[in-house]
């Protein structure tokens, strides 16, 4: 049998993992690839939303320290991130917005989500939620250069960590996709990415004050759980562009949060 790899090196597996589903970096995983890993692979989402977070308000400060325009500024930051991911999570809303507003039965729902083109529904709520994004993006440049980070960081992190709850507490919607394929992440995957979460929104506290912190920490959670009981009622469960709409749902509440500090 082979000699076990110390727990450090699963942890670094599983990071690893997390930045290739996530992101589009250029990172190569050169061993074979465990089958539980991507399971795992979910405790650490919220830390890779928070390096996506970063990136974005760097380019967001970096612009406004040019003299750009805020919302210029801010359009910019929410495209360094959409880059970074590859519009992974904007997908996921697009397609969700088009299964739940266009399909007469859960059948038809999943099919419409499953079809690769977008459609008025998904449209739409893509350009509200970038709109949303920018806008309140765009409100937090009086915050200064780390207030404006941090802030991007937080929700950065703690917008992914709600997919994992979703993911662990509602059956797949399908027997196949990326949700079911990637299985039921482990209870301390959950209790991982809820922390990490946590401590995510005590960061926005500390950058845009505590009462926008204390919105955001009630209001995330209930953004997305509601999401989470409209796609039960929808289409019996969740798939993978449930938790991508769900990033983007509880990404924008929680700018919002900061926005109305």
């Amino acid at each position: 049998m082979p000699t076990p790899q110390p727990r450090w090196r699963d942890r670094l597996d599983e990071i690893i993992a997390a930045t290739i589903f996530l992101t589009r970096l250029p990172i190569r995983f050169r061993k074979p690839w465990p089958a539980d890993l991507n399971r795992r692979a979910t405790a650490w989402f919220p830390l890779v939303g928070a390096l996506v977070g970063i990136v974005g308000g760097l380019v967001f400060v970096v612009a406004l320290a040019l003299g750009i325009p805020a919302l210029a500024a801010a359009l910019l930051g929410v495209a360094a991130q959409i880059l970074l991911t590859g519009g992974f999570h904007e997908d996921g809303l697009a397609d969700t917005a088009d299964g739940f507003g266009g399909g007469k039965d859960v059948e038809t729902k999943l099919s419409i989500m499953r079809d690769s083109r977008v459609g008025t529904y998904g449209a739409l709520a893509l350009l509200i939620a970038v709109g949303l994004r920018v806008t309140a993006l765009a409100s937090l440049a009086g915050l200064g250069a780390w207030g404006a980070i941090g802030v991007m960081l937080a929700v950065g992190a703690a917008s992914r960590a709600p997919a994992v709850a979703i993911a662990h507490w509602l059956p797949p919607a399908r027997p196949d996709g990326v949700s079911a394929d990637h299985g039921l992440p482990p209870p301390w995957a959950v209790v991982t990415a809820g922390i990490s979460g946590a401590i995510a929104l005590v960061v926005l506290a500390i950058s845009a004050g505590w009462t926008a912190g204390l919105v955001a920490l009630i209001l995330v959670p209930l953004a997305a759980a509601g999401l989470a009981f409209l796609a039960k009622w929808q289409i019996k469960g969740q798939t993978g562009d449930v938790l991508g709409a769900s990033q983007q749902v509880s990404e924008i509440v929680g700018l919002l949060a900061a926005a109305s500090r």
